[in-house]
């Protein structure tokens, strides 16, 4: 499985990279490689477009419905709806089920269907906590997590690896639960110790995430969702104070293979 990081801007598309975006990859035992989209932010559809055709994706997956994380579906619907190609059915999209309006009152628009054209795009399904599907080979299981609006963190396994998102979320007993040795983990770090301490329900900081990192005894920690304000190295170092575990920040267009490594797959058969 591989994480290619489309946007990873917090609250904003930034001065060098869209906001919250990730592609994921896998190749399924026939050889056919399953492409789903995990959050479609501001701004990040033009580079979703350096590294796939968008008609090549099998779904879409989002977590929450602040425009960071869904706005540039807009862009999605009209290259679905309007392309030249007349095979391409619908496209899933799984999220909170006021996306459909949510996009329709974006366009300033009544339905769900795009001018000039006689059926909706997308095929919408509606997510809810503890819920579980399949995409392909992939295993989806969702998990609420703290925000000011419903949203959801994502768990993805495939061939015995796992992969969980934070979405955005600050700290809370479902995140631990989601975490949980997992292989990577790509968590939200949109805060900083003492600087954001006013702010509560609403997002992680680097230090926060190093500690669900630690007590879920994750494989691997990538942070993300750093707003263009913030040094990415003050998050950085706060999750390394309490985590002692790899743990990267992620860039955009950085690609994150999601492995067991030899050691922890060693200490997990031995227990």
């Amino acid at each position: 499985m591989r994480v290619h990081v489309i946007g990873c801007s917090g609250s904003f598309a930034g001065p060098t990279g869209a906001a919250s975006s990730y592609l994921i990859e896998h190749e399924d035992a026939d050889g056919r490689l399953w492409r789903v989209l995990m959050d479609l932010g501001s701004g990040a559809f033009g580079p979703l477009q350096q590294v796939i055709d968008p008609a090549d994706l099998d779904a879409v997956i989002i977590s929450h419905l602040h425009p960071d994380h869904y706005l540039d579906l807009t862009g999605l619907e009209v290259f679905w709806a309007y392309h030249s190609r007349t095979d391409l059915g619908k496209l899933p999209i799984h999220a909170p089920a006021p996306l459909p309006d949510r996009i329709s009152g974006v366009l300033g628009r009544a339905g769900h269907v795009p001018d000039g054209v006689k059926t909706a795009p997308f095929d919408y399904h509606v997510l809810a906590d503890g819920l579980r599907f399949t995409i392909g080979p992939l295993e989806i299981a969702t998990h609420a997590v703290l925000h000011p609006v419903e949203a959801y963190g994502f768990r993805i396994t495939a061939e015995g690896v796992s992969f969980a998102y934070s979405g955005d979320t600050d700290s809370c007993q479902a995140l631990d639960e989601l975490a949980a040795g997992a292989d990577l983990f790509l968590c939200e770090a949109g805060y900083i110790e003492g600087r954001d301490d006013h702010f509560t329900g609403v997002h992680l900081t680097g230090r926060r995430a190093g500690e669900v990192a630690a007590r879920a005894g994750v494989g691997r920690l990538a942070l993300t969702h750093i707003p263009a304000w913030t040094d990415p190295a003050i998050p950085l170092a706060e999750a390394r104070e309490v985590h002692t575990g790899p743990i990267t920040m992620v860039r955009p267009m950085d690609i994150l293979d999601v492995s067991r490594s030899p050691d922890r797959h060693a200490a997990r058969n031995a227990q």
